[in-house]
């Protein structure tokens, strides 16, 4: 890692409520041109449900193999996009179809390619109908695309394993999400026009932001030709047995153990001893799992919330982050593993009741503690929710500063 890892370690930005006020300047500057694109998406048509069905059989592929694409109408200003559908694997190398979403700015690529940006997406769900690259507008969630679109990269966002298409479940299966964010990128190469090169930035928030962290982890091993330039995360669910300790008795608890502990459950259950769903939740929770886990986060809140409020403190059997198989499980799917040789953003709101700011804050020292050069940006007024937003400005002065230096 040598010493320019640690040129930076501890940085620390604060912002301000006047950064506030410039960004949502920005976002109404760009309302007029989101209802035009809005019009370009309805009259596509509903295509998706061809689009998303694989093919049968399968053809067989490596990974990041790209397996069929659609350019779609309605794209941001300036751009081309594309669903893309590609191979990957899952954490014990099993090839799995995913699906996901490339979008590149008109302007001419520079001379060796575009440099592609890996976007994580935070919780959606797990069901298939969940991913964001299935939605009405696709590119709406993006945090900071045309900021992003703007500087010339290629963004290409993955929906995870399980969604967009059947497949094993990945919610918080940072192995698997990670792959998928990696073989993304190959899969990005793989449309000519994309021009799409071998250097990467990986950028994602909250559930997106653990599928960073640990495709940072694991990008020398999993994907060796891609040049890891920078590594940006807001929020993230970097320690799952912090996260979930948080979180054993309220609403949210059970809205991510649902999530979560199904996931596990069918991941880990058939191989390993009491990680089956019933081990972990009681049968009430058990029995809920089915409803819940049909239900996509962003658009049910209400319906998730109405089933999962009766649930709280009933919904585990025993606590997760002190019960094996649990507790192993949760630390090997969270990050902070090992280090990687790449600049790391870290922003985190002083209001976030998901992510608790004390727990980033013990994160970063930990990363710094690895030699990983870390940019800590604390935003004192910003939600979970809202934290990615705002804190763009932040990233794209960060990607400007180090992308452009290495």
């Amino acid at each position: 890692m040598g010493e320019r890892t640690h040129a930076r370690s501890g940085r620390r930005h604060a912002i301000s409520a006047g950064v506030f006020a410039v960004v949502l300047a920005l976002i109404g500057g760009l309302i007029g041109a989101q209802e035009l694109r809005l019009l370009g998406d309805v009259g596509a048509g509903d295509s998706r449900a061809a689009f998303y069905a694989a093919p049968s059989p399968v053809p067989t592929g490596t990974p990041g193999a790209l397996i069929k694409s659609q350019e779609l109408t309605g794209t941001p200003l300036a751009s081309r996009a594309w669903r893309l559908m590609y191979h990957s694997t899952d954490l014990n190398g099993k090839d799995v179809v995913v699906t996901g979403i490339l979008v590149v700015p008109l302007a001419p690529a520079p001379p060796g390619g575009r440099t592609v940006l890996s976007w994580g997406h935070p919780t959606t769900g797990s069901a298939a109908a969940c991913a964001p690259s299935y939605g009405f507008d696709p590119f709406i969630g993006i945090e900071g695309l045309r900021a992003l679109l703007d500087r010339g990269y290629a963004v290409v966002g993955t929906d995870y394993a399980g969604m967009g298409t059947p497949g094993p479940d990945s919610y918080l299966v940072g192995a698997t999400e990670a792959h998928n964010m990696l073989d993304a990128v190959r899969a990005a190469q793989a449309i000519p026009a994309a021009e799409a090169s071998d250097r990467v930035i990986l950028w994602g928030h909250s559930q997106g932001g653990q599928a960073v962290l640990r495709a940072a982890e694991l990008a020398a091993a999993y994907a060796p030709e891609l040049d890891l330039q920078a590594v940006a995360v807001a929020a993230p669910a970097a320690n799952l047995t912090d996260l979930m300790k948080a979180h054993l008795d309220d609403i949210s608890g059970v809205t991510i153990g649902s999530y979560a502990f199904t996931a596990y459950a069918g991941i880990y259950g058939p191989s390993t001893p009491g990680a089956q769903l019933d081990d972990i939740l009681t049968p009430d929770a058990v029995a809920a799992m089915p409803s819940m886990n049909a239900l996509c986060l962003l658009t049910s809140i209400p319906q998730l919330h109405a089933i999962g409020q009766p649930l709280v403190g009933n919904f585990f059997r025993a606590d997760p982050t002190t019960t094996e198989p649990w507790k192993t499980l949760l630390a090997e799917n969270s990050a902070g593993q090992v280090a990687f040789d790449a600049p790391l953003f870290v922003a985190q709101g002083g209001d976030d009741q998901l992510v608790i700011p004390a727990d980033t804050a013990a994160f970063v020292a930990h990363e710094q503690a690895l030699g990983i050069d870390v940019t800590f940006e604390q935003i004192s007024f910003a939600t979970h929710g809202t934290v990615a937003y705002l804190a763009i400005p932040g990233l794209m002065e960060f990607l400007d500063r180090h992308v452009a230096a290495r």
